[in-house]
């Protein structure tokens, strides 16, 4: 699938869902973990022009973070209608550094909204959570994707260092005994059915 002419790595039910929590919480800063070819960046961009159209903030930003941002995506990305709504930070999520930079340009804005989709190995995902889930703000979301990986055949993943055991519904689990101010968002797993992050819907309730 693409949104607006770039190519989203999403399922397309997880998409609505996404849509209908940017309407809700009307952050003016969603943080993004993988970029890819930018879909979801764009896709976030064009959710918040939309709710800036209608009273909205008017200056709501996204922000991605990869390890590699290839020449040809950042072109695409940087040369879209949106781009004026996007920033990019090019490193490894779970840097030190890189996660000062994002922490400091997080401090101007007031209500974020977090999406971790890069490395899906648990120690990857529970780093992530640890350093980006406390930048949520309360009745906001963190979202965590392809949580689904614990639920799919050992044999799918062969390719890859995660797998059953090791994944983001693992550090999801881990993460959540230890801070009780997020819980799963059951209403929206129970409204998806099918989705690549049941009990990935983190919301923050303090």
């Amino acid at each position: 699938f693409s949104w607006l002419g770039r190519p989203i790595i999403q399922y397309p039910q997880d998409i609505v869902a996404m849509q209908e929590i940017i309407w809700r919480t009307q952050p003016d800063l969603i943080i993004e973990t993988g970029i890819a070819h930018g879909g979801s960046l764009i896709f976030s961009a064009s959710m918040l022009e939309l709710n800036a159209i209608c009273g909205g903030p008017s200056n709501a930003t996204v922000l991605g973070i990869d390890i590699e941002i290839r020449a040809h995506n950042r072109a695409a990305i940087e040369g879209h209608p949106l781009a004026r709504r996007i920033q990019m930070v090019e490193g490894s999520s779970i840097d030190r550094s890189v996660v000062s930079e994002v922490v400091q340009r997080s401090k101007t804005y007031r209500k974020i909204l977090v999406c971790l989709d890069s490395n899906h190995t648990h120690d990857h995902v529970y780093a992530e959570l640890e350093a980006y889930a406390p930048l949520t703000t309360v009745g906001s979301y963190c979202v965590v994707f392809d949580t689904i990986v614990e639920m799919t055949p050992e044999c799918c993943p062969a390719d890859r260092p995660w797998g059953k055991g090791n994944n983001p519904m693992t550090a999801v689990a881990a993460f959540l005994e230890r801070h009780a101010e997020f819980s799963v968002d059951n209403d929206i797993d129970n409204k998806l059915l099918i989705s690549v992050a049941p009990r990935g819907y983190l919301k923050r309730v303090r």
